[in-house]
């Protein structure tokens, strides 16, 4: 519909457009045509039908029109869209429009179709006025008029205003219709207030989906009167407001009563107004004149609703105003007899008055509820509460302007500050002077009574300039500027309290290394002058710093002389005692505060501090941690050294650490004297005291984490530790034990949980886990490694004196005991619980959302390094334990898995902060619930005793109130495409959150596959025991799942960039790929994934996407040729080691995944009998995709898939290095994703471990050969990166290859071809993959391997009997194509490189050739020569390998190459070729058939039951080949001379009793072995008959034979007749074996030789 590409388009114009502003990226022609698309919607800015009597009667006609199609609605249409005119006062059509355009969405936001009506409806507003806003700031109201673009922008503003040269008159109608829309908001938020009033009053019970209708529209009108006051601001600078705007303005701020966030809203645009109004050049001299005399005649006869705004903008005109006479045009006749210096002492009285009556209280006010504190900041808020008194602050449930606002404001209080100071400079030094005669007049006075105005300036000054490094460099950019000289002078001769609010604005000022330096500088300049005593007539700088610091630091300490004693010695003195002004204390935390900033933002500052040679800050700071100095004020302290630790050396660690320690020991005074014996720890009550002060107790813990923080100079190898090794040695034992139990058990545990106000528990939080976590992070659990597998001295090495030192003393180990403790695990999972909506309502910098993270962070690191501490160091720790080590864990929690099992509402929270919009606690949240998705503890619950594990518990708390459905639906809405990150690239938030989701997802899938996780319910899945379903009504359902997203995403988000393939969009989707793998391999999901996608056309969608690659194929602007013509250069290949290679591993891995899924897509076609959707697939695999109602879409067949075959990836070779001399690798490496990969950060740890340990050992002759060293490292490890990257590629090629294969096996055996289309598929297959085969044997037997295989399958689905191979040139084209096969696979048999899995698959397909061409290769035939021709040329050596296979083989081979070789003597034997037996006779291989006879009983006997089948066979095979070889009278010779009848004697197969047979484990183990008997039988039958009748030898033989076994013989043939046999017993089917004794019988004459026999012994006795 037309509106809805209105809301569409209007979303696309502002992305393109921030795009453009704020990103820089060329997309402006595109930009201009979307503005002349809603070029009509821009103008019409918030113009809207209101109700009307014709359209409701339209509406409840039931027959509407909308955009030309006529609709019927049913009366629950006509209700809610009637509702909806009165609630947005619309007219009632366009109301309906609205509703009926709402449908879609309102499935996707999960509301009623009423509320998104309404929502889309103020969307649509809010995006209008974003656009202009933005397009007004670019063109209008930019200071950088040099982009390219800035014409066109500015141009495309004049149109939407529809101004033409000079004649500015429409715009400012535009502005006046700005204006009025503002003030139709307001109307439409009291309209609002007084419904929701009126429905308490009369206690209406709220429906709630009127009260969320209800918030938002408050919230999104509110975001559109600031979006209005923005732009009216920004079109005053070129003009586009006048004199006549700006009365208009006045007059409507006079009537505002409140003061409220729509007040505020008023102020840029009436100061921008008041500032471009005064300027000579845009008002004449008389109007100005005149609005000057009417506004301060006004100050006493007009009544204000809110006198300190009307004070503030008589301020701010006065302050612009002046300027025009500071250089006075004298030429001017409405100047003309003017006193200037009387109207200027006029114009400072005037101004003198309106600071009485509010002025700046206001601008104060306004800047705090612009710019509230969120951070803790207890000397800023008690001093902004104290200037501002009683004066009117916005409401704490005010919503808070947006960020472009509060930079708005800031700006013009910027503009004001220097107008104040450059036009009315007098009026300025005037109110210094009577300030200062007032304060000493009034010094018994009130707080109230006395006049702070110079200080509310000040403080306004700060809040304006703060985080804004840019404009404060104003203040320094030129010295001979009014602000530097405002500077000079405001520095000199302040009073107490004025102090504290000038280096609060210094502070400010001095944000940024350039202005922190400026700022350095300055107080070095205030005071060089300076003496050495306190001079409060001096200008404030360092000399005055000190001197204050070192003057209170003496008043503190100088009655501590006469105290003797204790370590808290009695005292009736106060600790205000010693301070003289009530306002000292304020102000030496401000100057602690200001130097504290500068030593943070400073190098030069902090250095020059540091190595000052009169004034040791640092000792200064403990000296004021006195316990007679307030605690506030030593928490400053503590704050000022943990800033002077930036980027801290270990001497000055030492130093601190020391103090520190000496602090603590002799209770607040550093200077006491200790005695060096051991002495126990000090008393309790100091570590209460300093635990118990909020501010002291925060401040020693951010300076321990300042102390914690490794040294710049690390390296990266944090081996060592964070404080000397002997600390505190002389009085107990050494270590830091005590600092980490008071943060951690005192702070954390104790102190934290009891805080009442929010913001303090919070910011206390954050602060103890930032010490936590700087534990933890600087703990190098590498090293235990490195000493254990490598040639490296680590106790010679690292900092510490021994690796055990290290372990023991470093403060990982106390934190983490700490971290097992139960109270400890309480405070920490209480800091990871939070509100979601508080959460989602906050700032991402502001303490809750901080704090937090930094829990989230804790707990990543505890799952990381538990494994270390339980396995290493715990044990390690009992046996050093001390009398002073007390141990703290819960050591009934084995793992920190068993405290989320005891918290599990932690998954529920982690999945709901995912959808906060904070991105850093996103990406946080996910990174934990990947590693607790991932352990399989958690995973699946434990059982007890005797119990089948059950559901895992996060299911079930995921199910409970829902919040599986909450937090899919949210991942959900994560997961969609956006265009704008697109644009934005990687670094899009959004782009990184999807690969964090998709990480979380494929870990859980991979870790846990068969049993229902996480992953599966927040997929959309429903959850039980072992299975999964899908539920009717669920997201799932419905189509709005987080499968549905990723599955979009799989198929949508694109992988190139138009000219190459992009790494970062590949990867984002070749994750979703994984994951849609995962679920369709599984056996949990597979059916419901298989139909999920079928339902989506998921097949068909992908096909036509496919793209071709080749080796000129551009990734990352870098082709596969490029990086291999580098590689041959000798250089490392930056394909290879850079991002190509990784765009390349994800395109293969989809292309993997697709041919995967779809070979499964087709076997569940055959499998459930879907004839229609195979016969789809099958012609997607020929090159055409058939999708309902669309005409048929070429694609890219099967064949034209095997691209991918032409990028030949080989190994690196890792080479020796002295780098890597006595390591070994093999610690180095990990599995990912099943390739060995090498851990590039351990391999980088160890190479500067061992370049250390050289240092150390003196190995480097200087500098330059370290440096040399260093380079080479660096080196190494790019090798290390090319190795992995081709590893993970040579996986990837494999995986295709696999799955390309598959789909053609799969493709062959279940698609529907006719005989001859099969067999031309087939044929046409063996053309594309008989030549890489081939070329494979020798270079990569996997392919080989996979391509043999699919050629032994192609050649068994062959038809030899098709109408293909009659005698047309057809027919010899696919003759030759079988002929090429044959021979490729006997090459594969004899390849040097050759697997038995290999020779098999040959085998099989040479023996299926054969078998098919056996009826057309007769006697004489030359297909029959050829194939014998095509054996021979092969040589002796093919035969060799067959017969060890035939004798040795492993399974199946042995039995496929015995089949083989009968193949081929049948074919030798059909030619009458003598070439099979010779070469058997050669190789003794017919000896060692026939020797195997023997060993038939002994290994059935030996084998298991599951061999047993397998022998059973070889023995049949081998026994057919004899028994080929003996058709043969040659053979038959051969196989007799080799001893065919003894070895049937020694194998006693016909001796043992028939009735029994031999013993194996086989339930058919009788019927086996007359089977086996039998083949025995043919090959001695064939061999005697062959050998002929004439042949009295074999016929001796035999005769002798059937004697020794006559038992056997005649048992048999009373088995075959069933004479003595129960029913049931083997008895049948002995036919052929009796057959076969026949045979023998009668050939061999055995019954006339025993007849004979019996006559000549009968003869012999006649006579006896």
């Amino acid at each position: 519909m037309a509106e809805d590409d209105s809301l569409a388009g209007l979303q696309s114009l502002h992305r393109d457009l921030c795009a453009f502003v704020d990103l820089k990226l060329p997309v402006l022609d595109r930009l201009l045509q979307k503005f002349e698309l809603r070029l009509d919607e821009l103008k019409a800015l918030l113009d809207k039908p209101g109700k009307h009597d014709k359209s409701r009667q339209a509406v409840n006609s039931g027959k509407i029109t909308i955009d030309g199609d006529e609709y019927e609605v049913n009366d629950d249409f006509k209700q809610q869209t009637l509702e909806l005119a009165d609630v947005l006062n619309l007219d009632e059509l366009k109301a309906a429009q609205e509703f009926l355009e709402s449908q879609t969405e309102s499935k996707e936001l999960d509301r009623p179709q009423f509320q998104t009506a309404v929502i889309r409806f103020h969307r649509r507003r809010e995006y209008v006025l974003l656009c202009l806003r933005i397009l007004f700031k670019a063109a209008l109201d930019n200071d950088d008029t040099d982009y390219e673009g800035y014409d066109t922008l500015f141009k495309v503003a004049h149109v939407i205003l529809d101004v033409e040269g000079i004649n500015f008159a429409n715009a400012h109608q535009f502005w006046d219709k700005c204006f009025k829309a503002m003030c139709d908001i307001e109307v439409w938020l009291q309209q609002i207030g007084e419904t929701v009033a009126k429905a308490k009053l009369v206690g209406q019970a709220p429906v709630p989906m009127f009260v969320e209708i209800f918030d938002f529209q408050r919230q999104s009108l509110t975001r559109q009167h600031e979006n209005l006051a923005a732009i009216c601001a920004h079109m005053v600078k070129p003009g586009f407001a006048d004199l006549n705007n700006f009365k208009r303005l006045l007059e409507k701020i006079k009537s505002l009563d409140r003061h409220d966030i729509l007040t505020i809203h008023y102020v840029p645009m009436a100061m921008r107004l008041c500032a471009w109004v005064a300027l000579e050049a845009n008002t004449e001299t008389r109007a100005a004149r005149s609005l000057h005399q009417t506004l301060m005649a006004g100050r006493e006869s007009e009544t204000w609703n809110l006198r300190s705004l009307h004070a503030a903008i008589l301020a701010w005109w006065l302050a612009e105003y002046s300027g025009r006479y500071l250089d006075p045009n004298h030429q001017d006749v409405d100047l003309q007899n003017i006193d200037f210096d009387a109207e200027a002492v006029e114009r400072s009285g005037a101004f003198m008055k309106v600071l009485n009556d509010g002025a700046f209280h206001f601008m104060l006010s306004l800047s705090q509820d612009v710019r509230p504190i969120r951070w803790y900041d207890p000397l800023k808020s008690n001093m902004v509460s104290y200037l501002l008194q009683d004066t009117s602050i916005l409401s704490t449930d005010s919503p808070p302007p947006e960020d472009f606002f509060k930079a708005l404001i800031m700006q013009q209080f910027q503009n004001f500050a220097d107008s104040f100071i450059t036009n009315m400079p007098d009026t300025l030094r005037k109110l210094k002077v009577e300030e200062d005669d007032q304060r000493r007049r009034l010094l018994q006075r009130p707080i109230a009574e006395q006049p702070l105005h110079l200080e509310r300036f000040l403080v306004v000054i700060s809040y304006a300039y703060d985080d804004d490094a840019d404009a404060a460099e104003d203040f320094w950019n030129d010295r001979e500027s009014n602000l530097y000289g405002f500077l000079q002078w405001a520095a000199r001769r302040q009073p107490t309290q004025r102090i504290a609010m000038f280096c609060e604005m210094l502070r400010s000022i001095s944000s940024g290394d350039a202005n922190a330096q400026s700022a350095h500088h300055f107080l070095m300049e205030e005071g060089a002058s300076a003496a050495g005593k306190v001079r409060r007539t001096a200008s404030l700088s360092y000399t005055h710093i000190y001197n204050e610091l070192i003057e209170f630091q003496r008043n503190v300490h100088e009655p501590r002389k006469s105290i003797q004693g204790g370590l808290y010695a009695a005292t009736n003195k106060n600790p205000q005692d010693n301070i003289i002004e009530p306002e000292s204390a304020i102000m030496l935390e401000s100057y602690l505060r200001l130097l504290a900033h500068l030593s943070r933002q400073s190098a030069q500052a902090r250095d020059w501090m540091l190595s000052h040679t009169e004034y040791n800050l640092i000792g200064i700071c403990f000296q004021l941690c006195n316990d007679d100095v307030e605690s506030n004020l030593r928490a400053a302290a503590f704050e000022t050294v943990s800033a002077l630790l930036s980027d801290k050396s270990s001497l000055q660690a030492a130093a601190v650490w020391n103090n520190l320690d000496e602090w603590t020991v002799s209770g607040f005074n550093v200077a006491a004297k200790q005695s060096g014996a051991l002495r126990p720890l000090p008393q309790d009550e100091l570590w209460a005291i300093l635990a118990d002060g909020y501010d002291e107790s925060l401040a020693i813990v951010r300076l321990l984490t300042s102390l914690m923080e490794p040294y710049p100079d690390d390296e990266g190898l944090n081996d060592t530790l964070p404080f000397p090794e002997s600390l505190g040695s002389t009085r107990r034992m050494p270590g830091i034990d005590k600092f980490v139990d008071f943060a951690l058990h005192r702070v954390f545990a104790n102190r934290t949980p009891e805080i009442q106000d929010t913001l303090q528990q919070n910011v206390m939080s954050w602060t103890c886990l930032r010490f936590i976590v700087a534990c933890l992070s600087t703990f190098n659990e590498n090293l235990v490694v490195f000493a254990n597998r490598s040639s490296i001295p680590v106790d010679a090495v690292i900092g510490p004196s021994s690796l055990v030192a290290y372990v023991t003393l470093h403060p990982f180990t106390r934190v983490m005991e700490w971290l097992f403790s139960d109270k400890v695990l309480k405070a920490l999972f209480a800091a990871s619980h939070q509100d979601v909506d508080e959460v989602d309502a906050a700032h991402s910098d502001s303490p809750l959302v901080q704090s937090l993270m930094m829990s989230i962070e804790t707990m990543d690191l505890i799952m990381k390094l538990q494994a270390t501490y339980l396995d290493i160091v715990r044990p390690v720790i009992k046996q050093q334990s001390s009398v002073q080590h007390s141990p703290v864990s819960n050591t009934a929690l084995a793992s920190f898995e068993d405290a989320v099992l005891n918290n599990l509402q932690l998954i529920v929270d982690l999945g709901l902060y995912c959808g906060t919009g904070h991105e850093g606690l996103t990406i946080a949240s996910l990174k934990l619930l990947e590693k607790l998705s991932s352990s399989r503890k958690l995973a699946v619950s434990p059982a007890g005793f005797g119990q089948r594990s059950s559901r895992s518990k996060i299911i079930g708390i995921l199910e409970k109130d829902n919040e599986a459905d909450r937090i899919g639906r949210c991942l959900a809405g994560l997961m969609k495409e956006d265009p704008d990150e697109i644009e934005a690239g990687p670094e899009a938030s959004g782009i990184v959150v999807k690969l964090r989701i998709l990480d979380f997802l494929n870990s859980c899938l991979a870790a846990v596959s068969v049993r229902p996780t996480i992953a599966h319910i927040l997929l959309g899945f429903s959850c039980a025991n072992t299975t999964v379903s899908v539920t009717e009504g669920s997201l799932w359902a419905n189509g709005q799942s987080l499968f549905h997203s990723i599955l979009i995403l799989a198929v949508g988000f694109p992988d190139n960039d138009g000219l190459s393939f992009s790494s970062w969009m590949s990867e984002v989707k070749s994750r979703c790929w994984g994951v849609l793998q995962k679920l369709w391999r599984s056996p949990l999901t597979a059916a419901i994934v298989m139909d999920e996608l079928r339902i989506n056309e998921f097949l068909f969608e992908q096909a036509p996407r496919l793209m071709l690659i080749d080796a000129n194929t551009p990734w990352d602007g870098m082709s596969f040729a490029q990086g291999l013509e580098e590689q041959a250069s000798g250089e490392l290949s930056e394909f290879f080691c850079g991002s190509p290679s990784v765009a390349l591993q994800n395109v293969l891995f989809q292309r993997a995944a697709f041919l995967d899924y779809e070979s499964r897509e087709l076997r569940l076609t055959v499998r459930e009998e879907m004839p229609t959707m195979r016969s789809r697939i099958q012609s997607v695999l020929l090159g055409t995709t058939i999708r309902p109602g669309m005409d048929p879409t070429p694609t890219h067949n099967i064949f034209d898939l095997f691209d991918f075959i032409e990028l030949d990836f080989t190994d690196r070779a890792i080479p020796e290095h002295k780098l890597t001399e006595g390591v070994s690798l093999s610690m180095c490496q990990e599995e990912k994703n099943g390739v060995t990969l090498y851990a590039l950060p351990l391999l980088e740890q160890l190479f500067l471990l061992r370049i250390k340990a050289w240092r150390i050992e003196g190995a480097f002759k200087d500098e330059q050969e370290e440096l040399v060293m260093v380079e080479l490292a660096k080196q190494m490890l790019a090798l290390f990166t090319e190795y992995n990257r081709r590893a993970e590629l040579l996986r990837y090629h494999k995986d295709i290859l696999r799955s390309w294969v598959q789909l053609l096996k799969v493709t062959v055996q279940s698609c529907d071809f006719d005989g001859t289309a099969r067999t031309s598929f087939v044929l046409q297959t063996l053309q594309v993959i008989l030549p890489k085969l081939e070329l494979a044997y020798n270079a990569d037997i996997f392919t080989a391997t996979e391509l043999a295989s699919l050629g032994e399958t192609l050649i068994q689905k062959i038809d030899f009997d098709s109408p293909a191979f009659e005698q047309t040139r057809t027919a010899d084209f696919a003759n030759d194509r079988l002929s090429q096969l044959f021979r490729t696979a006997l090459m594969g048999i004899y390849s040097p490189t050759s697997t038995t899995e290999l020779r098999e698959y040959c085998y099989q397909t040479c023996f299926r050739y054969i078998q098919g061409t056996r009826e057309k290769a007769t006697k004489g035939s030359s297909l029959g020569r050829h194939t014998l021709n095509t054996v021979k040329n092969c040589g002796s050596h093919l035969l060799e390998v067959m017969c060890d296979d035939a004798y040795s083989g492993q399974g199946s081979c042995r039995i496929s190459a015995l089949l083989l070789l009968g193949s081929l003597v049948h074919i030798a034997t059909t030619q009458e070729s003598k070439y099979m037996l010779e070469t058997f006779v050669a190789l003794n291989f017919i000896g060692v058939l026939v020797d195997n006879i023997k060993h038939i009983p002994s290994e059935l006997k030996a084998a298991a039951a599951p061999q047993i089948p397998s022998l059973l066979t070889s023995y049949d095979v081998s026994l057919s080949l004899l028994f080929r070889i003996c058709r043969t009278r040659v053979g038959a010779a051969h196989v007799l001379n080799a001893g065919l009848f003894p070895a049937v004697r020694a194998s006693t197969i016909f001796t043992v009793d028939p009735d029994i047979g031999l013993e194996f484990d086989n339930p058919n183990a009788l019927a086996r072995y007359y089977d086996l008997m039998l083949a025995v039988l043919r090959v001695i039958n064939a061999a005697v008959i062959s050998r002929g009748l004439q042949n009295e030898q074999s016929l001796a033989q035999a005769r002798d034979f059937l004697a020794e076994n006559r038992n056997c013989v005649v048992a048999i043939f009373k088995r075959s007749v069933s004479v003595g046999l129960a029913k049931g017993d083997v008895g049948e089917g002995l036919g052929e074996l009796v057959d076969g004794f026949t045979v023998l019988v009668g050939v061999s004459g055995f019954l006339e030789h025993e007849n004979e026999s019996s006559v000549k012994q009968a003869r012999a006795n006649m006579f006896s």
